[in-house]
């Protein structure tokens, strides 16, 4: 059984200082492609790469809420986050007290 296709959008950034933060490998830096994946419950998960490479992970935060202005403008935000660089993590994501 097929499962449906979820939305997702993918765009290539330069990481600023002190890159992005991944929940499996800590930071990575450089050239990377965010994907901003809608999960059909509310929430999207935002995977991070190296450009070029295979193995993906999971940006800090994801999975996280959708906001009321959709998909698109959360990717946007996890784009700016990314290339302000500082051990950036997901916008909008839940921090434990």
């Amino acid at each position: 059984m097929n499962s449906p296709a979820r939305d997702a959008i993918s765009d290539e950034v330069t990481a600023g200082p002190g890159g992005a933060m991944t929940v499996q490998v800590g930071v990575i830096t450089g050239d990377l492609t965010v994907t901003t994946t809608d999960q059909g419950d509310g929430t999207a998960r935002v995977g991070i790469r190296y450009t070029g490479a295979d193995e993906g992970y999971d940006l800090e935060g994801s999975p996280v809420p959708i906001p009321p202005r959709g998909l698109r403008f959360l990717h946007r935000a996890v784009l700016h986050a990314v290339r302000e660089g500082g051990a950036a993590e997901t916008p909008g994501a839940r921090t434990p007290p």
